[in-house]
């Protein structure tokens, strides 16, 4: 929403003479408090970068075991799809529906998105399909909840130590590694610049017509 030379609180509506703060500094809305902008230096080239090694990191996080455990001899090996699967045969199908939605495909959804918003500006390819995958984008920050799931994974462990021999698998090093790659594209994406790029390959590719 703009109206005359102010810009609207995209949580509260209220009206901004918006400033363009500088590279590392922020912009806050003096009522709600939400973020509205936040350059970053090299957005695109970061944004791009991470999101390949977010991808790459993706696979081995949920292919890979991430805790062996032993009792009495007996091993087995859980993976991130295993605490879905026994949610559902505990008899909780929405909370096991709810975990691999934030866990594992809402992840993956926005790091694709992220990878193929960022490639396109990289490469200052126009694509019709950037605003929206943009907005998706957007939506699906507030359900990417690795965070979460990272920690009942720890209270899992600190409670099964006491039980039974515990051996870390690659997976959680992937998966450790996987947080850090998608906190770092959090807070590395400039979406302002973004929105700025898309619709100047937009104009570019409308007068190419």
């Amino acid at each position: 929403m703009k109206i005359s030379h102010y810009d609207a609180c995209p949580e509260c509506d209220l009206l901004l003479n918006l400033v363009a703060p500088k590279i590392g500094d922020k912009a806050h809305c003096p009522r709600c408090g939400l973020l509205l902008s936040r350059p970053c230096k090299q957005s695109i080239e970061r944004s791009f970068a991470l999101s390949i090694a977010g991808f790459i990191l993706f696979f081995p996080a949920n292919l890979l075991p991430m805790v062996g455990i032993t009792i009495m001899g007996n091993a087995n090996t859980g993976l991130l799809f295993s605490g879905v699967v026994a949610l559902f045969n505990d008899g909780m199908e929405a909370v096991a529906i709810v975990v691999f939605l934030a866990s594992i495909l809402f992840p993956l959804v926005h790091i694709v998105l992220s990878l193929l918003i960022s490639g396109h500006l990289y490469f200052n390819r126009p694509n019709r399909y950037l605003v929206h995958w943009m907005r998706w984008m957007h939506h699906l920050d507030e359900w990417v909840m690795l965070e979460v799931y990272m920690l009942s994974i720890i209270v899992a462990c600190v409670k099964l130590m006491a039980l039974a021999q515990l051996k870390l698998g690659w997976g959680l090093y992937a998966f450790v590694a996987l947080i850090v790659i998608t906190t770092l594209l959090t807070g590395s994406l400039d979406e302002e610049l973004f929105w700025q790029r898309i619709h100047q390959l937009r104009e570019r590719n409308g007068n190419a017509n």
